[in-house]
């Protein structure tokens, strides 16, 4: 699915709920792409970061040529009421991999929207069917797993569930070429593909440098120095935040018993002391200091 010129971006209305890093990331994409959004949290302190970080990150877009040429851009307003969805084409919900919080907010979204608007679901473990059984119309329900950072990355890992229906997929296919996305299409199950495959590998990246095996900048530098990783997964569990894979591992294990999906010590001991990575200025590397790669 790849942007067409003849697409008209104003046919496209979004909501998306939840101002983190991925709920900024896609509004950067969607306003950058000349679509309107609004913004829900429920805290207005979180509004009022999301709005600089969203300047921020179209700015980094628009500095990678990663926008439109000649395209306005969208509006952003933010609100910390739910019921601003109301009158989206499409509503994204995008808050925490936590299930019970994911009920509440996708039980509360799809009843304030009316039949026919498109709902998604930036979920990164929780299964798309599982969550068809919180909604209203768990037909027009679909996951749509953006990447970090989404206004850079286009390629999104689409979820169809066992009730997803044909039109809803003709929707989020519409969506997606207003945003210049390609996608490739899974069928439901925990952790879909990416995250199934990537969330165990960063564990056990993790679980290497709490052994001693390692240190973070040595195991990453062999997976992109040996096996052509553009980064290494404890630099990228630094920019997913480690908080959020610690949650997503959690969803994996238990809905899997795959024991490579139980969060190690060492990611439980970051989460605990705060070091969420990029976000917080601390993780597997310090980001208030320049890091330099070992050698050996």
């Amino acid at each position: 699915m790849t942007d067409t010129p003849n697409e008209q971006p104003a046919q496209h209305r979004l909501a998306v709920i939840g101002a983190g890093v991925m709920g900024t990331n896609i509004t950067a994409l969607a306003t950058g792409h000349g679509l309107d959004v609004t913004l829900v949290d429920v805290d207005e302190d979180t509004l009022t970061t999301a709005r600089r970080t969203i300047r921020h990150k179209l700015g980094h877009a628009q500095l990678m040529n990663a926008l439109p040429a000649g395209r306005p851009r969208g509006t952003v307003t933010t609100t910390t009421r739910l019921d601003g969805i109301t009158g989206a084409t499409t509503v994204i919900e995008a808050v925490v991999e936590i299930a019970e919080v994911k009920r509440k907010v996708l039980a509360e979204a799809s009843a304030l929207t009316a039949p026919g608007t498109l709902l998604i679901s930036n979920t990164s473990c929780v299964p798309v069917d599982e969550m068809a059984g919180w909604v209203v119309r768990g037909e027009e329900l679909v996951g749509v797993h953006f990447m970090n950072p989404s206004y850079l990355i286009k390629m999104v890992e689409v979820i169809r569930g066992t009730a997803t229906a044909d039109t809803t997929m003709d929707a989020v296919g519409s969506l997606l070429h207003a945003l210049g996305r390609e996608a490739l299409v899974v069928n439901d199950a925990p952790g879909f593909v990416i995250n199934r495959l990537l969330h165990p590998l960063i564990n056990r990246a993790a679980l290497l440098v709490q052994e001693g095996v390692a240190t973070a900048e040595t195991v990453d530098g062999l997976l992109e120095g040996c096996l052509g990783h553009t980064t290494g997964p404890l630099r990228t569990a630094d920019l997913i935040g480690i908080d959020n894979l610690v949650d997503s591992l959690q969803v994996l294990h238990e809905r899997t018993g795959d024991p490579e999906c139980a969060p190690c010590e060492l990611m439980l001991q970051k989460v605990a002391d705060g070091h969420h990575g990029r976000k917080t200025g601390r993780g597997f590397y310090d980001y208030r200091t320049a890091t330099k790669r070992n050698t050996p």
